[in-house]
C-alpha cells in the first residue's frame, strides 16, 4: 500500500522523493522563505488553448496548511481567478476548524442556528458557489477539483472518490440521482457538493465526513419553525453518516493520502488507471501556505469573505414573523399573543410590524399593525437594530411600559435565534 508521510510545515516546497522499495512519497523539506507564485500555473495574458489530449495534462495535489475557513475560501477563489488550468488540473485538499458554510444564494438566518454558533464561537461563512449549507470541523476533509470549464465533470470526480474508498477500505459508495455520495442506500457520505462554473475556469468542491461531531452538526443546522418568506435557496436536509461508523480505523490523514493518490493515478478525462507509471509523471503532492507572500492579494479576498456585508448582507430579501404568547401575569386571556414581522433586504431592516394584543396597549383599537420604523430602518438585522428598537419603543405612547419591555425582549429573541 502506498503511503504519504508529511508533517505540518510553516512554509514548504514541493518535494517528490520516491522510495521504490517502500513505495513512500515523503514531503519533508522546509524552506525559510515563501515559494514564488511563478512556480505555479498562474494565468498569463496570452491566449490559452485547452489541452484535450489527456496524456499531456499534468495533475497536482495541493494541501492547504490553514484551517481557517475564510482563508481557505479565499485560497479557493484566488486559484479559480488566477490559475491557468488548460494543461494542468489541481485537486486542493483542506480542513477547517468548526464552522458553518452556506451557499452563495442562501440565508444564514434561515439555515444556521446563529445564537448557538455565536455562543460557541463557531464562524458562519458564505462561499462563492451555490448549493446548500454544510457543517465543517476537523473530522471532515474538503476537496476542490479545479479544471478548465471544458473539462468540468462533477460525476467523474465523485466516481474517483468512490474508487478510492473501494480500493483502500472496500467501501461501496454510490452516487445517487442528486449526485450525492451515499452508503447503505440512504446515508449521505458527502455532506455537501457544489460547483462554480465560469470562463475559463471551473471547480467542483465537496466534503467527506470522516469523524464529524454529529451532535454539533445537528445543533448548528437546526431548522426553524418560524414563518420565513424568501427567494433564497433552501437546503434539503439529508441523513449523514461518518466513514468511521463503517470502518473505525479511517482517519482524515489517511483519507487525504488515499484520495490524493487515486487522483494522481487516474487520467484526467477518461479516469483510466495509469498506476505508478502515471503517478511518476505528475507534479505530486504540494503543501501550500495561503498567505499574500505566496498568493498576492489573498488577504484582501479573505477580508471580503469575512465581512458582514458578504456573509449576511448578500442574503436575498426576506421577511420573518413569529408569535409570542403573553405571560399569565400580564393578561387574563391566556390565548393572547404578540406577533412580530420584520422585512429585511441586503441584511438591513426595512420595517417592523407589530400585531399587539389589547393587554399591552394603553387604548383599545390600536393593536393591529403598528409599524416601528423610526431610525431602525436601514440598520443591520442584529444587535444594531435592537438598540434602535429600544429607542423607538420609548417614543411609542400606544404601548404600556411592560408592553414595551415585552416587545423588546421578543424582538431580541427573534434576532438572536432567527
Amino acid at each position: 500500500m502506498v503511503q504519504l508521510l508529511f508533517h505540518p510545515l510553516k512554509l514548504s516546497t514541493r518535494i517528490l522523493s520516491r522510495r521504490s522499495s517502500s513505495q513512500t512519497l515523503l514531503i519533508s523539506q522546509e524552506c525559510n522563505s515563501a515559494r514564488s507564485v511563478s512556480n505555479m500555473p498562474v494565468a498569463s495574458s496570452k491566449k490559452r488553448e485547452v489541452q484535450n489530449d489527456e496524456n499531456k495534462i499534468v495533475k497536482s495535489v495541493y494541501i492547504s496548511q490553514s484551517k481557517d475557513i475564510f482563508t481557505n475560501l479565499a485560497l479557493e477563489d484566488w486559484m479559480y481567478k488566477n490559475f491557468d488550468f488548460s494543461n494542468q488540473h489541481i485537486l486542493l485538499l483542506w480542513k477547517n476548524d468548526p464552522c458553518v458554510v452556506i451557499g452563495r444564494n442562501q440565508n444564514p438566518w434561515l439555515e444556521a442556528n446563529l445564537d448557538v454558533l455565536s455562543k460557541d464561537g463557531v464562524e458562519v461563512a458564505r462561499r462563492s458557489s451555490g448549493g446548500g449549507t454544510v457543517y465543517h470541523d476537523n473530522g471532515n476533509l474538503n476537496l476542490t477539483f479545479f479544471t478548465p470549464r471544458e473539462h468540468y465533470n462533477r460525476r467523474r470526480n465523485l466516481d474517483l472518490i468512490s474508487s478510492a474508498l473501494k480500493r483502500e477500505w472496500g467501501i461501496n459508495a454510490e452516487i445517487n440521482k442528486r449526485e450525492d455520495m451515499v452508503v447503505d442506500g440512504v446515508y449521505k457520505q458527502i455532506s455537501g457538493t457544489a460547483s462554480k462554473l465560469g470562463r475559463p475556469n471551473a471547480y467542483h468542491h465537496c466534503t467527506l465526513l470522516v469523524d464529524v461531531n454529529q451532535s454539533n452538526l445537528r445543533e448548528a443546522l437546526l431548522k426553524k419553525d418560524d414563518e420565513f418568506n424568501t427567494t433564497a435557496t433552501k437546503s434539503i436536509p439529508s441523513p449523514t453518516k461518518n466513514l468511521t461508523q463503517i470502518n473505525p480505523s479511517i482517519s482524515v490523514g489517511q483519507l487525504l493520502n488515499t484520495v490524493g493518490w487515486e487522483y494522481l493515478r487516474r487520467k484526467p478525462i477518461s479516469l483510466e488507471d495509469g498506476g505508478s507509471q502515471l503517478i511518476s509523471k505528475q507534479n505530486g503532492f504540494q503543501l501550500v501556505n495561503p498567505t499574500d507572500d505566496w498568493f498576492p492579494g489573498l488577504a484582501k479576498i479573505r477580508e471580503e469573505m469575512e465581512s458582514w456585508d458578504w456573509r449576511f448582507g448578500m442574503s436575498p430579501k426576506f421577511s420573518i414573523s413569529r408569535t409570542f404568547p403573553l405571560p399569565a401575569v400580564v393578561c387574563q386571556n391566556s390565548t393572547e399573543q404578540l406577533t412580530v414581522k420584520v422585512n429585511v433586504e441586503k441584511g438591513l431592516v426595512q420595517d417592523v410590524v407589530l400585531h399587539v394584543p389589547d393587554s399591552l396597549m394603553n387604548a383599545h383599537g390600536l393593536s393591529d399593525g403598528i409599524q416601528v420604523l423610526s431610525s431602525i430602518k436601514g440598520r443591520r438585522f442584529s444587535e444594531e437594530a435592537l438598540e434602535e428598537l429600544d429607542l423607538a419603543l420609548r417614543e411609542n405612547h400606544h404601548l404600556k411600559d411592560f408592553g414595551k419591555v415585552f416587545v423588546a425582549d421578543c424582538m431580541r429573541k427573534m434576532v438572536a435565534s432567527a
